[in-house]
């Protein structure tokens, strides 16, 4: 026996598929017809500008209020430039320049771009405060350390995302900047009680209620003061005690993916993760990014199933089918402002993020060296670095903990060497390698990850680009004189 045709579409009703390829396939145009949400962009479906614009305008003839949603963060999170790199900077170089109109401005750019696209949620901004310098996941997708600029900042992207008519999402509640793992391979845990929260991981989220978000992403991590064993996806206590009883949000609850370990393993699967995070108050349920319409129809069917042996309440479903589509009406209705996308203005504010210790002479035709880092799965590999932006200047690319320094030194010869990385303080044989070429050779020194506390030793001058984004390597590129 199917489903219970009114009972299946309530339970589409909470959920944010996605599909494979540039060109959505019928079932995925189908399932919005039969009551689906709406669907995630990947960089899998972004080929260019045209095509988008195409599938977004298939999405809709399935069904014209379809949201829409995508990871566009500027920064080292991009989808739209998953090819190139980011014409904007991220968060955490934002933050560091401090001019919150600017930040309002750069994510009023980036809505327009995709309010022309057609799309209508952007799963950003990130708005978690990075305390931990060597969090693996959030890092400079954060606008900093300080919940006071974090808070602020935060606020200026939801009002520059929705003046350009796409609803911001604020992301990830009640706060990842203080894990030291990924919740896309497991839970981390925040051991922290909530009055520290309040002072330290929450502000923000304030900021973001107080300015209007349409919408508020759940974390997968574990905080025991709130959500004991379970992550605060499934914790009542977090989505409506904390965040709509106290904060006072009104909008739409979306999960972070549940495919991710940090949902799926807590909870035996995406069907039973979908279950458990509607009964904990979350409206919106994004399955993740591997999704066909099997996939699909096995979470509806679980949810449907819920509601049968009372594990969710039909008033529940019902209550998150009802703020999805409310989210989705306001899409259709927001009033756009007259500013259109401007990367320009990305590119500068680039440079303005661009700090320097130490002296940049002497760097006439050096080697550039670029260490290789593994992106995180919510980076995907994006182009990244200074190559792009060089003017003739050789560039060779290593892995740190397989490179010999005296190798590089003779490679070298006479030219200075300047070493580019991401997160160098952490990186396998990273900060031995800068030693060993800064104790006998000229070396500066680009950081384009999260900037930690360390400084290496000995070396010429040491630069930090808040990101890694198209516009931060640039960015770099000029300072060093090195650019096209």
């Amino acid at each position: 026996m199917g489903l219970d045709p009114g009972l299946r579409r309530l339970a589409l009703g909470t959920l944010l598929a996605a599909y494979p390829g540039p060109v959505p396939p019928d079932w995925a145009v189908d399932l919005l017809a039969d009551g689906l949400a709406g669907h995630t962009l990947f960089g899998t479906n972004v080929h260019d500008r045209a095509q988008v614009a195409a599938s977004t305008a298939a999405l809709r003839a399935g069904r014209p209020d379809v949201l829409i949603a995508i990871d566009e963060e500027g920064g080292d999170v991009t989808r739209l430039a998953h090819a190139t790199g980011s014409p904007y900077p991220g968060n955490a170089a934002l933050g560091a320049i401090g001019d919150v109109a600017l930040t309002r401005r750069v994510y009023q750019s980036i809505g327009a771009e995709l309010a022309a696209l057609g799309i209508t949620v952007n799963l950003a901004p990130t708005v978690d405060v990075n305390t931990a310098d060597d969090n693996p996941v959030i890092g400079t997708r954060s606008f900093g350390a300080d919940p006071v600029r974090v808070a602020a900042h935060s606020a200026a992207a939801v009002t520059g995302l929705q003046a350009a008519g796409v609803a911001a999402c604020a992301k990830h509640f009640p706060g990842h900047g203080a894990t030291v793992t990924d919740s896309h391979h497991e839970l981390p845990t925040v051991d922290a009680p909530l009055s520290l929260l309040r002072q330290r991981d929450l502000p923000p989220f304030a900021a973001v209620v107080a300015a209007g978000a349409r919408a508020v992403m759940t974390a997968h991590i574990r905080v025991p003061a709130l959500t004991g064993a379970d992550p605060a996806t499934f914790s009542r206590a977090v989505l409506v005690d904390l965040l709509r009883t106290d904060y006072g949000f009104t909008g739409a609850v979306i999960t972070d993916a549940l495919e991710m370990k940090g949902a799926a393993v807590a909870a035996g699967g995406v069907g039973p993760a979908a279950v458990r995070a509607l009964a904990a108050g979350a409206d919106l349920l994004c399955i993740g990014a591997k999704v066909d319409a099997q996939l699909v129809e096995r979470v509806a069917a679980e949810i449907v199933d819920a509601l049968g042996d009372g594990r969710l309440a039909t008033a529940r479903v019902e209550q998150a089918a009802g703020r999805a589509a409310e989210l989705a009406a306001w899409t259709r209705a927001a009033v756009r402002s007259s500013a259109t996308e401007d990367t320009e203005l990305g590119y500068a504010a680039a440079r303005r993020a661009v700090r320097v210790d130490g002296v940049l002479t002497g760097l006439d035709r050096p080697l550039v060296v670029q260490l290789h880092t593994e992106s995180t799965i919510a980076e995907g590999r994006v182009p990244w670095g200074l190559g792009p932006h060089l003017d003739g200047v050789p560039e060779i690319r290593v892995i740190a903990a397989e490179t010999d320094a005296a190798r590089l030194r003779e490679l070298a010869g006479d030219r200075p060497i300047v070493l580019v990385g991401r997160h160098l303080h952490r990186l396998p044989g990273g900060p031995e390698l800068v030693a060993g070429l800064a104790a006998e050779h000229p070396v500066t020194v680009v950081e384009m990850g999260w900037p930690a506390q360390w400084r290496p030793a000995g070396v010429r001058a040491f630069v930090t680009t808040y990101g890694a984004s198209h516009a931060n390597g640039r960015a770099a590129a000029e300072v060093l004189g090195l650019a096209r």
